[in-house]
């Protein structure tokens, strides 16, 4: 039996994601989260995306799944889409999001990213960090097709699944879909210092900064993470070094990104993040709260204006452990920033 869909306005296309259960009016239904994604690729000048047909439902869809315990949406789409499609795949552009009440009475929410299909080169770091994925069996998906996007708008089983296909479009005649990642890291909670009797270049991260820097694993493999800048003092180096020890990376570690050196010479980070805005390779930046100003000055500076307004602007920015992830598209004016994403992957 397939899901009914919220009933919307006529003529309504499906809206963002903007709180926990957003237009369904059903206050205390049950929430099941999912995530997927959009996978697109050029053809001879034509956008193509791919569709997966699941005979449980005999429709057309986008894959994607539910979230496993202690998963967070973005690791979610990454996995489900490599489960479904067959083929690892690599984080982009946001898109709108869906939901719908089921036949049991649950709001299902589906968030959805731009997607591409993952290079065995270019993206080993992060293929290395992730968990290897099992393919669907033929009962859960049984077919898969590349489709011109009007083709697969007509193809589709729901209609409410052509308004992220829409949003994918749009970026894509916006030269906004061809992206790479900068992630910003705040370090995980750390020793306070009143409890640190040691130089501040070494006061370590406690328990529940060392499981932050854990959880960020399977963040950064889903957009692509390939290079590690990070500051030298130990709270910053250890909040990265699972995803180096994960990835097998060679992480940069520099003194210009921690609190003394920024103090002195913010210049120098704000070199650092324009350098990673224009190297075209997904990469994370792991730093300390009185540096973010700078950087966050810097990628303001490299954005779009509806992108700028929505970057943190006040004190603390990031709390310990959350990152920000920019999506940074080339133009022939230099590397400009088309959409960003606060995440705090969940802790256990």
């Amino acid at each position: 039996m397939r899901a009914a869909p919220v009933r919307r306005a006529a003529g309504a296309t499906a809206a963002p994601l903007v709180d926990r259960l957003g237009a369904t009016s059903v206050e205390h239904a049950p929430v099941i989260e999912s995530a997927g994604g959009l996978v697109w690729r050029e053809r001879e000048g034509r956008l193509q995306v791919q569709l997966v047909h699941r005979p449980r439902y005999d429709d057309w869809s986008w894959p994607k799944g539910k979230l496993e315990p202690g998963e967070s949406l973005n690791t979610a789409a990454a996995r489900e889409v490599a489960e479904e499609t067959g083929k690892p795949v690599v984080l982009g552009v946001p898109l709108p999001g869906l939901q719908y009440l089921t036949p049991e009475g649950r709001v299902k929410r589906v968030h959805y990213w731009a997607a591409r299909r993952a290079s065995r080169t270019g993206d080993d770091a992060a293929l290395a960090a992730r968990f290897p994925v099992q393919p669907p069996s033929k009962d859960e998906v049984d077919r898969k097709a590349w489709l011109d996007v009007d083709d697969a708008a007509a193809r589709l089983t729901r209609t409410a699944d052509q308004g992220p296909l829409e949003a994918l479009v749009q970026a894509h005649s916006q030269s906004r879909l061809t992206t790479h990642a900068v992630v910003i890291v705040r370090h995980g909670k750390a020793v306070t210092r009143a409890a640190w009797h040691g130089t501040e270049h070494d006061r370590p991260l406690t328990p529940v900064g060392h499981a932050q820097g854990t959880a960020l694993v399977p963040v950064l493999a889903a957009y692509g993470v390939s290079s590690v800048v990070s500051s030298r003092w130990e709270r910053c180096a250890a909040t990265i070094e699972p995803y180096v020890q994960a990835s097998r990376a060679r992480p940069e570690l520099s003194d210009q990104l921690g609190e003394a050196e920024h103090e002195r010479l913010p210049s120098r980070v704000a070199a650092t993040v324009r350098e990673l805005l224009e190297s075209g390779r997904s990469s994370v930046l792991c730093t300390h709260r009185p540096v973010l100003p700078t950087v966050l000055d810097v990628l303001g500076r490299h954005s779009r204006r509806a992108v700028a307004n929505v970057l943190p602007s006040r004190d603390p920015f990031l709390e310990p452990g959350d990152l920000l992830v920019a999506h940074v598209s080339t133009t022939g004016k230099g590397p400009r920033v088309v959409a960003v994403e606060k995440v705090t992957p969940p802790v256990y």
